[in-house]
């Protein structure tokens, strides 16, 4: 089963343990400590490339699809819940517009799918987050004054993306920089971590969106990333940000069953077949806007297009409603949700502040659960397999960087005057991977130094020729990474730790 659903689940079972402590934590706090690690480390596995090429899709739905589901949202909950208010209505809207494709790609990650499904889909859950918080801003802004002007609400909007994307890029790459002076890996894990709420906090302070400046921030380092850190350190930095990842989602859900109980108590009004209906209303309007906005997303652009990107690859009939059917909601909406203040700038307290983080609470366990759990046999249905083209950039790469190593190996061995002996192993073992076009693995325990020597020479050729082959667009970021995973586990084996010789 896949771990989003398992926490869902568990926060949920939280809620009915008795003798357990309510705990509460300062909403303001909420947004800080969650937003700024999980948007960051999304945006530094983006492919940039992918990403660039489907920035029309990627934008309709990340924008436009929020923005209806809001809508959506707001209509039922404002017509259908006697007493709730327009303002309200458009905060629920705003808190489970944005659908976490984390999610969804934690359910299809062990399945044969559209590459540009996936991009899409990672690519809209960076800004579809941005368009969300901001529409969530005005939401709340708005219940406290009574009033807001979306003509303003636009410009300011725009304010905020242009503030952030620049306080994003400028910080992005003086981190980049201080990274390429650190040779320590715990510094760098520590600074990009921290870096990652710098930027969110100068951002906000500069009065710009601090979720799209995170997200420049993180696209910037990822493309500069295969040429800025060690095998070491790429390694480590993984380790670290997946547990720290893992730590926060899961901080997330079991704080919000530690405040159920008190939110059960906010709802002690209503019948419970009062809060199903309302439930299952709110969580079909969230449904049934994605579908019905997904394929107009998918396919107007290209109407649009007099010339589609070359490495856009046409999704066909079967993509668009798969595409739908991944709204899960998770992480964000969640913590939007516990941010919600409990007073409002009029001093009066938020109104239907415990029901709206139930109804988001169930929002989610239904697109989880029911969506989440039905994901993978609609791929199995549709017949949607992977395309050819990721296989070819993979068979590409592994044949270049062969040749790269067999040259590097014969310009080292000569100017080093190395034993022929102990070369010809070392080269007929990388001769062999042209044909096999696989990394064999290597058992560094009891090699000799000369030999060590050339296969991290061979290893470094290979990487730069990877890394050329990237900026030259002839691979993706999908190949990049998986086969730079595997130089890195090479080069770590053969080289000795830190204080041994």
């Amino acid at each position: 089963m896949p771990v989003p659903i398992v926490r869902v689940i568990g926060g949920l079972a939280l809620a009915f343990i008795p003798g357990l402590p309510v705990i509460e934590i300062d909403p303001h706090l909420i947004l800080l400590l969650v937003l700024p690690p999980v948007l960051y480390h999304a945006a530094i596995f983006t492919p940039w490339r992918e990403f660039k090429a489907n920035i029309r899709p990627i934008s309709m739905l990340a924008i436009g699809l929020v923005v209806a589901t809001t809508g959506a949202v707001a209509i039922v909950a404002a017509t259908l819940i006697p007493g709730f208010g327009w303002g309200a209505a458009f905060v629920l809207g705003a808190i489970v517009s944005p659908p976490d494709a984390v999610a969804a790609t934690a359910v299809f990650s062990r399945l044969r799918i559209n590459r540009r499904t996936v991009v899409v889909l990672e690519g809209e859950s960076l800004v579809n987050d941005a368009t969300g918080l901001v529409v969530y801003k005005f939401a709340v802004a708005a219940v406290g004054t009574g009033a807001v002007s979306i003509g303003h609400g636009i410009v300011e909007f725009l304010a905020l993306a242009a503030i952030g994307i620049a306080t994003g890029v400028v910080l992005g790459y003086i981190f980049i920089l201080i990274h390429r002076r650190i040779g320590d890996p715990v510094i760098e894990i520590v600074i990009s971590i921290l870096s990652a709420y710098a930027i969110y906090m100068a951002a906000e302070y500069a009065h710009g969106s601090g979720v799209l400046a995170v997200v420049a921030a993180g696209l910037m380092r990822g493309w500069h990333a295969p040429a800025v850190f060690s095998a070491q350190n790429r390694m480590q930095g993984t380790a670290v940000w997946d547990t720290l990842l893992f730590l926060l989602n899961g901080f997330v859900f079991i704080l919000i069953g530690l405040q159920m109980r008190q939110v059960f108590d906010g709802l002690i009004g209503y019948a419970w077949h009062e809060l199903l209906l309302y439930s299952l209303a709110i969580g079909g309007a969230a449904i049934a806007a994605r579908l019905a906005s997904v394929m107009p997303s998918a396919y107007i652009p290209r109407l649009f297009s007099r010339k589609p990107h070359e490495n856009e690859t046409p999704l066909d009939w079967r993509n668009a409603p798969v595409m739908g059917w991944c709204g899960m909601r998770g992480i964000v909406s969640l913590a939007a949700a516990l941010a919600l203040p409990y007073v409002t700038n009029a001093a009066v307290y938020f109104p239907n502040r415990d029901l709206i983080i139930f109804l988001t609470f169930v929002v989610i366990m239904i697109t989880l659960v029911f969506q989440g759990l039905t994901l993978a046999p609609l791929i199995r249905w549709l017949g949607v397999g992977l395309k050819t083209q990721e296989w070819s950039e993979e068979h590409l790469a592994r044949l270049k960087i062969a040749h790269a190593a067999i040259e590097e190996i014969d310009r080292h061995s000569k100017e080093a005057g190395l034993d022929p002996e102990l070369v010809e192993p070392v080269r007929a073992e990388y001769a062999a991977r042209l044909k096999q076009e696989r990394l064999v693995g290597l058992t560094a325990g009891g090699l000799d130094e000369v030999t060590k020597r050339l296969r991290l020479a061979a290893v470094t050729a290979e990487r730069r020729r990877l890394v050329k082959l990237h900026r030259e667009k002839q691979i993706g970021d999908e190949v990049l990474r998986r086969v730079q995973h595997e130089h890195d586990i090479e080069e770590v084996r053969l080289t000795p730790p830190s204080g041994q010789h």
